[in-house]
């Protein structure tokens, strides 16, 4: 277990919602305890599966990209420097509008895990 992680060092992976996600810290694999650090990737034209999660609360930080973000039953555009707040069982779902990747850093505490992550 490492408290360190280099972006270059982590294999992307696909989530339960369809976007490409890379674990920047997990408990699973760093040793933290208390949430979860990823980015995802969303590309142009791509929109995730609409999805909750349980337990975990979420905070998405646009990095990079333009998107249009569905939270429960609001929409509002995204764009880099935005930060959102996403509460626990809340639907959300990432949509892709523009013509480069769109990248999301996404901070779940308690940490990501797929059985936590309801498809709807």
């Amino acid at each position: 277990m490492h408290p360190r992680s280099q972006r270059t060092g982590v294999v992307a992976y696909i989530t339960r919602d369809g976007s490409e996600i890379r674990e920047l810290m997990h408990p699973a694999v760093h040793g933290n305890q208390n949430q979860s650090l990823a980015e995802a990737t969303v590309l142009p034209g791509q929109t995730t599966a609409l999805h909750r999660h349980l337990h975990s609360e979420e905070l998405y930080h646009i990095t990079s990209g333009q998107g249009l973000m569905r939270l429960g039953d609001e929409e509002f555009t995204i764009v880099p420097g935005d930060t959102v707040c996403i509460p626990p069982g809340t639907p959300h779902a990432v949509s892709n509008t523009g013509s480069e990747p769109l990248h999301i850093l996404c901070c779940c505490a308690p940490p990501y895990s797929h059985e936590d992550t309801e498809l709807l």
